[in-house]
Formats: C-alpha cells, structure tokens, sequence
C-alpha cells in the first residue's frame, strides 16, 4: 500500500464551508450556521487563534486543528501564554497516518512563534480514544476534573 499523502496549511476564509462541514462532524450539536460564523470568528483575530486544514492528495478536506492561545489558568501549566488544543478531527479513513501529528506541530510552531513555551488541550473524562490520542501526540496527562455546580435564586 502506498503512503498516505497530504498536505497542511494554515486555514483561510475560502475553507470555511469545507471546514465548518469537518467541525460539524467533531460537534454535532452545533449548527452549521452557527460553525460558519465560527470558523470567521477564529480567522478574524489570527494573533489569538491558529488554525489548520489538512487535504489529501486528491485535495478533499481531510482535517482540521484549531488552537488559541490563552492568558489564563491553564491546567497543569506554569507559563503564560498558553497555546491551547480546542478541537482537532481528522475524517476515519484518514487517521493513524500521521494526520493529527502534522497539524500539531504546525499549531505548536506557530505557539512557539506566539512567546508559548507550553501546549495543552483536554477533552472528556469519558472520552478514552480522545485521551489515546491525546498521548499518542505527546500530551501528559496533568490533571481529572470534575465540574459542579448549584443554582442561585435571584431574591
């Protein structure tokens, strides 16, 4: 079998339909209104958000990377800024080829371009091939949570 070929780039406001159709697969209980209006979003403000596209070698639209970076608490860092992991996908047929490590490392080389010396992300406590390949990246688990809260009555 010949290797897989593809190609990533840096994401552009012509990619937006394509992209915002990859996002929708990732989080499906968000419109697609309202990932179009995302994906314009996160291009708008390219000093805080990267974002990434892979394509293969017929040109289809085969995966995304978005990462910011972040000024605030970050889990298990010691640094500021932090370049963030918000969501990566890569379509089934294309994954465990070396995808989501291309898309890594180009968000991790525009972090490192940023002033970030540390890349976090995370993901559902519940979601074990989401931690897979969180460690197949090169992430370390730092932290588990558990989120709670209680409703207030307005008096």
């Amino acid at each position: 079998m010949p290797p897989f070929t593809f190609t990533v780039r840096a994401a552009s406001p012509r990619d937006t339909a394509g992209w915002s159709s990859l996002r929708r697969l990732l989080w499906q209980h968000v419109s697609e209104d309202d990932h179009i209006s995302e994906t314009q979003r996160l291009l708008a403000d390219p000093h805080r958000y990267a974002n990434f596209i892979a394509f293969s070698c017929e040109n289809s639209l085969i995966a995304f990377a978005e990462a910011a970076l972040r000024h605030d608490y970050v889990n298990g860092c010691k640094t500021s800024p932090v370049l963030f992991l918000e969501g990566i996908y890569v379509v089934p047929a294309a994954r465990r080829v070396g995808i989501a490590r291309a898309l890594c490392t180009a968000a991790g080389q525009w972090g490192s371009a940023h002033g970030c010396t540390e890349f976090a992300s995370d993901t559902q406590i519940d979601n074990l091939d989401g931690q897979a390949l969180h460690r197949a990246l090169g992430f370390e688990e730092v932290e588990r949570v558990v989120f709670f809260r209680n409703r207030l009555i307005a008096k």
